[in-house]
């Protein structure tokens, strides 16, 4: 590809590209593990089209891409960033993504921003799970991809070993169009398979120069391959049959084909990066290859009431959809959107509908609302640069929409549309906090609703039974970095607690039970006497009440209220303060006083009578247990079910899904499984995935229920 435009044009620092159509516009998301070099990468192709005038180090704290005060810490990307550049007359709009499973969120944000994936696979550690369950979704949505092996020049690097692993994990029409030159350990330059030119960059820039004799072998070796699979994409039935008697077949023809098979998403080239070389080839591929955003497929669009709608393009003249795709708060500047255009033009001052996102059981409340545009930018990392507009196929950021979060869709006044939301995880890992003080309570509300408008993987909970505050994330450093951004963005200190689990309560047995209360002082006393007989259900029997009294000796006024009170101490619970339930309560006895008894006297004497009956009988404990389904590789079915079965758990089955993965099913009781989305990850290699659904409250085994009700 490299002999099409061999001359980049570069960006202007400082100034922020523009598109004056669509078809001149390339959104392209970064894809690959933590640690793999997608943020290097941004910053070469940014250096290299003089966006900026030199390129940034991770290790620096100075990226583009990693602005945030948590990332330059961490040295790693924990939040979704867009780096616009221009090459060739392209505005290409990269977004990086971070590579650790915790923020996939930002991710999946990306890959719903981007027309075109650019998988950045290191030549030092090759591909992780979750990159490959990644190519997988990409491949199901027929996703343009391809591949960038980075680190070439790294001392442990070793790319034909790599490659091999892309192909086979990838498979097939995965090939590499650049082999790297090494001498003595250093990088020199690339070798064009297509092209069979040597592009040379030992004295800083490029040159292209005949490749030696001495890799005659290396390039017929990959070449062959290459051109096979471009040929067999080719839309020319006649090229294979040229090719197979021995005719050549124009460079300029293989490069077309190529071009076009990338941009249907049927055929995947690798390239190579190193400290200075490959970037080039890199924005090449970008701007010919990677289709424009008129090539993409419109997400689904419906109305407010669920109708779809049909026959919206990527015109810059039509009805307006953008798609809020990440939100941030800026303590200074307030609320930026990150808003991809998918129809119509976005201006600043215009006014627009805001519609929900369909996320208010993870406590993001649906929108149905217009709202006034500010000022539009085009964000640099943290710079923001000032934006005309938005049109159909751009990425722009909105300041100041107070309602607009995640995932909400942007359409005219006149005529408010819904874009279908992606895919998005569960957060399963369930953190308890609380303030630290009076001061940090009073600010906590606020901050988390932030936080909560920012991210949607975040969910959070406000547990009436265990009266704790709850966070559901997706992982430990997904807590860390929320927790310190209250502290540091928002002023809120905040501190970990141990998480309670709901339980219930219920009898172990049959037994009579008397409530007394009877209480003469002067004047008015109180006088209500109940005989109750308590018996447990079966699981999921709830409470039944039982009047069994003749004669009158309780005045059927006051059966309610003895009923009342036995139904407010379950609430309480007699043993640890949970619950009760399953419980049958008969009352078949009792005495009154024409002139003491009362309402709240029988309600009160309901309340004993439980309370006795608990120190007749033996009170169980109940646990919830939950319906696991462990989705894995099949390498870890055995340590997955032998994990489940130690945490009390019994496994139901197993059945296949697709290919190389199984789906486990087990039963097992949620006080084993507080931890197990940071469990599940580690033990297998960030490729497993579960689901969980409440079944049934169990008995807690006595050694359990004893520590309980020792801490209660």
């Amino acid at each position: 590809m490299a002999d099409k435009n061999a001359n980049a044009a570069m960006g202007a620092a400082g100034r922020a590209p523009a598109a004056d159509k669509a078809d001149a516009i390339r959104n392209v998301v970064l894809v690959g593990h933590s640690g793999s070099g997608k943020t290097t990468l941004v910053e070469q192709l940014l250096a290299a089209t003089g966006t900026v005038q030199r390129a940034g180090r991770v290790e620096d704290g100075n990226t583009v891409s990693d602005f945030d005060e948590v990332e330059v810490r961490q040295q790693r990307s924990v939040n979704l960033s867009l780096a616009p550049l221009t090459h060739n007359g392209i505005k290409i709009n990269l977004l990086d993504t971070p590579g650790y499973a915790d923020f996939v969120g930002d991710l999946r944000a990306g890959l719903r921003a981007a027309d075109a994936a650019l998988f950045v696979v290191s030549a030092c550690d090759g591909i992780d799970g979750l990159t490959q369950m990644l190519w997988d979704e990409c491949s199901r949505v027929g996703m343009p991809r391809a591949v960038v092996i980075t680190k070439i020049d790294h001392q442990r690097a070793d790319f034909d070993e790599v490659l091999a692993t892309c192909q086979d994990v990838f498979g097939d029409g995965v090939a590499p169009l650049y082999l790297p030159v090494i001498t003595n350990g250093h990088v020199n330059g690339l070798i064009g398979l297509l092209t069979q030119k040597f592009y040379n960059y030992a004295t800083g820039s490029r040159t292209e120069n005949a490749p030696g004799p001495e890799y005659e072998t290396r390039i017929e070796e990959y070449r062959g391959p290459l051109i096979e699979g471009i040929i067999q994409e080719s839309e020319d039935e006649s090229l294979m049959e040229r090719y197979l008697e021995g005719d050549p077949i124009d460079t300029g023809v293989l490069i077309d084909d190529l071009e076009k098979a990338v941009a249907r998403g049927s055929f995947y080239p690798v390239l190579c990066s190193g400290l200075g070389v490959g970037a080039q080839e890199v924005l090449e591929l970008i701007t010919q290859g990677f289709p424009s955003p008129l090539e993409h497929p419109m997400p689904e669009i419906t109305t407010l009431d669920g109708k779809p709608v049909k026959g919206i393009a990527c015109d810059p003249d039509g009805p307006l959809v953008a798609e809020v795709v990440k939100t941030t708060s800026d303590p200074y500047v307030g609320r930026i959107s990150l808003v991809r255009v998918f129809s119509g033009t976005l201006r600043p001052d215009m006014t627009v509908h805001v519609s929900g996102h369909g996320l208010a059981e993870r406590g993001h409340e649906d929108h149905d609302v217009d709202e006034r545009i500010g000022t539009l930018t085009c964000p640099l990392g943290k710079q923001q640069r000032g934006a005309a507009k938005g049109m159909a196929g751009d990425i722009v950021a909105v300041a100041k929409l107070s309602r607009a979060e995640t995932g909400d869709t942007l359409s005219e006044v006149e005529r408010p549309l819904l874009m279908t939301s992606w895919a998005m995880p569960e957060p399963l890992l369930p953190v308890a906090i609380r303030a630290k003080s009076k001061a940090d309570e009073d600010k906590l509300a606020q901050a988390l609703g932030r936080l909560v408008a920012e991210d949607p993987t975040l969910r959070l909970e406000n547990n009436a039974e265990t009266r704790q505050l709850v966070l559901w994330c997706m992982g430990e450093a997904h807590t860390d970095v929320l927790l310190d951004r209250l502290a540091r963005r928002h002023g809120v200190e905040v501190e970990r607690i141990e998480l309670r689990v709901p339980l219930r309560e219920t009898f172990g047995g049959r037994c009579q039970a008397m409530g007394r209360n009877v209480k003469q002082t002067g004047g008015h006393g109180q006088y209500a006497i109940c005989h109750l007989e308590v018996e447990p259900l079966p699981s999921g029997g709830g409470f039944e009440f039982v009047d069994k009294i003749v004669g009158g000796v309780v005045p059927r006024q006051f059966i309610p209220s003895v009923e009342k009170g036995v139904r407010a101490q379950m609430e309480r619970g007699v043993v640890a303060g949970y619950p009760m339930v399953d419980v049958r309560v008969t009352l078949y006895d009792g005495k009154a006083h024409s002139v003491d008894s009362s309402d709240m006297a029988f309600q009160i004497a309901g309340q004993l009578a439980l309370k006795e009956a608990a120190a007749k009988v033996p009170t169980l404990l109940l646990e919830p247990v939950d319906e696991l389904s462990v989705l894995v590789a099949d390498d870890y079915v055995g340590p997955v079910m032998s994990d489940l079965s130690s945490r009390r758990g019994r496994v139901l089955g197993t059945e296949p899904v697709g290919t190389g993965r199984t789906l486990v099913k087990a039963e097992v009781p949620e006080l084993e499984i507080t931890r197990y989305a940071i469990d599940l990850r580690s033990m297998s290699h960030g490729t497993g995935t579960f689901q969980r659904t409440f079944l049934r409250y169990e008995p807690l085994p006595p050694h359990l229920a004893g520590k309980v009700t020792e801490t209660d």
